[in-house]
């Protein structure tokens, strides 16, 4: 997570460009005229931002911003309300506490967005918490209820487990009232996993997962699984997979190229693969995930007192704008 502010001149700003694609070394700082708020948009003085595999995918010219969207890298931010574009409906105000979904541009000091995809930071999270929601959560919140609509009761096995998503999903899943299963590498990303909710977990590296979720679910399997590897995963997937199962594949780390019998043990099972990406999605899905999202998730970031289940973002580590 990079956290930053600094002074500017009033129509510039600082942000982190990628002249040519490649390793880290090829980020670099320079200032770029700061955006300005267009029909129904938010300027946003960003305090945090956090780091995606996306992000890291964008430096490397493999995943580029959509059309009309800033080359700038960050898909989220958290910070103060610093100006308000004309055709704003809702009333906020300068210094208003907001963290934000984004397509582009999170790694600026300033950011324009448009007020749909704005929310309030709960009372209880510092600014640098806010700014580990947005892109995590809000996939982990799609993938399980637009697109795979888990029931309360479900089994949900979630792969990579202690990653940014698979942290939110575990979290979010128990806030469903299903029942969350992981798989991870190590045993310490097991255990942060489990310490998060997970019913269960199993190292992909020493154990056959597919056996072990046929175990723990009595020979049934999962209802749903969130896959962000893919093509080395697709035989022990459709093996754990439940009758009537949901596979929801939303990336390809370990591989996009499939041969075998897939379509064939997939049809056995009468099981869905559904396919998912947010960052490509409309103005419009985006806004009614980020209501759906608001009304029924982020009250419970709140204060544990107040909340039954309490949801809490994941920080691993946190550097200044400077250590880039």
């Amino acid at each position: 997570m990079s956290q930053h502010q600094r002074p500017s001149e009033n129509n510039m700003m600082m942000a982190v460009c990628v002249d040519t694609p490649g390793g880290p070394e090829s980020m670099l700082l320079r200032n770029v005229p700061r955006p300005q708020p267009e029909h129904g948009e938010v300027l946003i003085r960003v305090h945090a931002t956090a780091l995606n595999r996306a992000d890291t995918l964008q430096r490397k010219g493999l995943y580029p911003a959509p059309p009309g969207e800033s080359e700038v890298l960050g898909l989220e931010a958290a910070g103060t309300v610093a100006s308000v574009g004309p055709g704003v409906r809702q009333c906020w105000g300068l210094g208003d506490r907001v963290m934000t979904l984004l397509s582009g541009g999170g790694y600026a000091e300033y950011v324009a967005v448009p007020e749909e995809l704005l929310m309030s930071i709960p009372t209880h999270l510092t600014v640098y918490q806010a700014a580990a929601i947005p892109e995590a959560w809000l996939t982990a919140f799609q993938l399980l209820h637009f697109v795979a609509q888990v029931k309360e009761g479900e089994i949900v096995l979630v792969h990579a487990g202690a990653s940014g998503v698979g942290t939110a999903a575990v979290q979010l899943v128990r806030l469903a009232g299903a029942i969350p299963i992981v798989t991870a590498g190590s045993s310490e990303k097991l255990q942060m996993a489990e310490t998060l909710g997970a019913a269960a977990g199993f190292n992909y590296k020493h154990e056959d997962f597919a056996e072990k979720v046929s175990d723990f679910t009595a020979g049934r399997g999962a209802n749903v699984i969130l896959d962000c590897i893919g093509g080395s995963n697709w035989e022990r997937n459709v093996a754990c997979l439940a009758t009537d199962g949901r596979w929801v594949l939303y990336g390809c780390m370990g591989g996009k190229t499939v041969t075998g019998d897939i379509l064939g043990k997939l049809l056995s099972k009468r099981g869905q693969l559904l396919c998912s990406l947010l960052r490509s999605r409309s103005l419009q899905y985006k806004a009614d995930l980020v209501r759906a999202f608001s009304e029924r998730a982020l009250p419970h970031f709140s204060d544990p007192t107040s909340s039954p289940c309490r949801l809490r973002p994941v920080i691993d580590s946190m550097f200044s704008l400077d250590q880039i």
